[in-house]
């Protein structure tokens, strides 16, 4: 009911019982209002004095400057209690949990120590490390910290200029993830991009015992720096947005794969990230698919890989967009080095959530989180088709889809969402029954029970990936090594009667794969510089 008196709707009493009327109530029944109104009024017209016809009203000069008085105080009854406020303490940090233990003094104190025993108090790159060990971080981290004290521009790094970066970052940032990033990112940025990872692979290929022999091939170091790279945003990055942030950093086993650089002179052993003999099995791979020796490959370069044995269909969606980045895909048609690296570790080990994430990617056709069943039903017609042309009898698609069903266990009926999949752990066998067909025979022709057997098994076991890798590795060294020993024209090594050791066998296969490599890059450094 709308009060149309501004008088009244202005009157401090009324409203004091329109409120005292209301309390306790979500709303005032029209009948009840008009009776406590017209009570009101009757009221106000009682109690009005009246006025006397001789007073005349005051003029606006003759009006007092000091302030009105304020509105009268509601009743105590009237008033509405407010809620106490409660102190919340602090319960997120996204720069880690201060320790208040920590004597900060003592670290610069031991850091300003460490520099006077270096001549003329200025470290290089190199003598950054004994400052990172007195800070209390991994050796590796000595190039991070070097940029970010300013030697880059001066090949060297002062007491003053280092103490007073390392003091900001002690007050601001107070955890390993967190220093991490700041020490990595560009200015004011608290995410990292692929480019900013790269002083710290180049020192780490500078100067790591496992990567002498690359001192010698400068051109192969951005292509290994390129695909350790790749390799930590597929693992690191769970968010696919380019960047990684501290959160996904803490997440990940990074920093720690990082640290054991400084204790395992064998990068080989370190199969996460850094390992050689992983970027020589994805770089061969590339190169054998790239014909014209450009870093680009096709959908026709793609579909050669392992005889054909992904779909036409999957592969028109890796180029669709759908999983790789940048507009050389979309416009041109082709793929990069870089986004090859993700296809070669998806397609090889279809259980890490990366690979399970990328290929649903690509088998939902219309983007709706869903694999709905004329999407499933889109994929198995060409496997179809694949078999009937190979002399094999395909299951009809119902059947195919009833086993499916059973394998994966949606939550909901005819729908599959990438949650069903992850909860599965039999996500590689859904996927290749829909598009690589010499997976999907393996799968068939294997025993059930292994099967189950092997979803079962929660040990440390090698991934799929580094299974593959292994085996790859070892079958390139081999044939690398016939090719020489042809070439040489001789036979002996393979009928010597004293075994060969392990170590003279790894550094023998190192020179191999260089020399193989050096081989095979013949247009890499210009294209980089390109």
């Amino acid at each position: 009911m709308m009060i149309k008196e501004t008088s009244l709707r202005r009157d401090p009493d009324l409203r004091g019982e329109l409120a005292f009327l209301a309390r306790g109530c979500d709303f005032v029944l029209p009948s009840r209002f008009k009776k406590r109104l017209k009570s009101f009024q009757q009221s106000q017209i009682q109690n009005k004095p009246e006025k006397k016809p001789a007073s005349p009203l005051p003029s606006a000069a003759a009006l007092p400057s000091s302030p009105q008085p304020a509105s009268p105080t509601p009743r105590v009854n009237d008033a509405v209690t407010a809620p106490l406020s409660i102190n919340i303490p602090q319960f997120y940090f996204p720069d880690g949990l201060p320790d208040t233990c920590s004597n900060y003094e003592q670290i610069l104190t031991r850091v300003e120590t460490a520099f006077m025993d270096i001549e003329d108090q200025k470290a290089d790159i190199y003598e950054m490390g004994k400052i990172a060990k007195v800070c209390g971080c991994p050796l590796y981290w000595k190039a991070p910290m070097f940029r970010a004290a300013g030697g880059e521009k001066t090949g060297f790094v002062t007491a003053q200029s280092f103490i007073a970066m390392w003091k900001k970052l002690l007050n601001n940032r107070h955890d390993d993830a967190s220093k991490f990033i700041w020490l990595l990112a560009k200015p004011s940025c608290s995410y990292l991009e692929q480019e900013d990872f790269i002083p710290l692979l180049q020192d780490v290929v500078d100067t790591h015992p496992g990567l002498t022999f690359l001192k010698d091939a400068p051109e192969f170091h951005s292509r290994y720096i390129t695909t350790v790279v790749q390799r930590i945003f597929y693992t690191v990055n769970r968010s696919w947005s380019g960047k990684i942030t501290s959160t996904e950093i803490r997440k990940s086993n990074f920093l720690q794969t990082l640290a054991l650089l400084e204790e395992e002179e064998d990068i080989n052993q370190i199969t996460d990230y850094f390992s050689y003999e992983h970027f020589y099995v994805i770089y061969c791979k590339f190169w054998e698919l790239d014909g014209d020796h450009d870093l680009y490959i096709s959908q026709a370069d793609l579909s050669r890989y392992n005889d054909q044995a992904s779909s036409s269909r999957i592969i028109e969606r890796i180029f669709s967009g759908a999983v790789t980045r940048g507009k050389t895909v979309q416009k041109e048609g082709r793929m990069s080095y870089a986004d090859f690296v993700w296809f070669l570790i998806s397609e090889e080990d279809k259980r890490n959530p990366t690979s399970i994430e990328y290929w649903f990617r690509c088998m939902d056709v219309d983007g709706d989180g869903i694999l709905s069943m004329y999407e499933l039903e889109y994929f198995y017609e060409e496997q179809c088709e694949r078999m009937e042309a190979m002399g094999i009898e395909p299951l009809p698609f119902h059947d195919l889809l009833c086993q499916m069903l059973d394998l994966v266990k949606p939550a909901s009926d005819g729908k599959i969402t990438l949650r069903d999949l992850k909860r599965c752990r039999m996500a590689h066998i859904f996927y290749d029954t829909f598009f690589n067909l010499e997976k999907y025979l393996d799968h068939e022709q294997r025993d059930p029970f292994a099967v189950q057997k092997d979803v079962e098994n929660d040990g440390p076991e090698p991934s799929d990936w580094d299974r593959f890798a292994a085996e790859e590795y070892e079958a390139l060294v081999t044939e690398e090594s016939a090719q020489v020993q042809l070439q040489e024209g001789s036979f002996e090594d393979y009928e010597a009667d004293e075994p060969v050791s392990p170590s003279e066998f790894g550094n023998k296969g190192n020179k191999i794969v260089t020399s193989s490599l050096s081989e095979k890059c013949g247009k890499l450094q210009s294209v980089d510089e390109e």
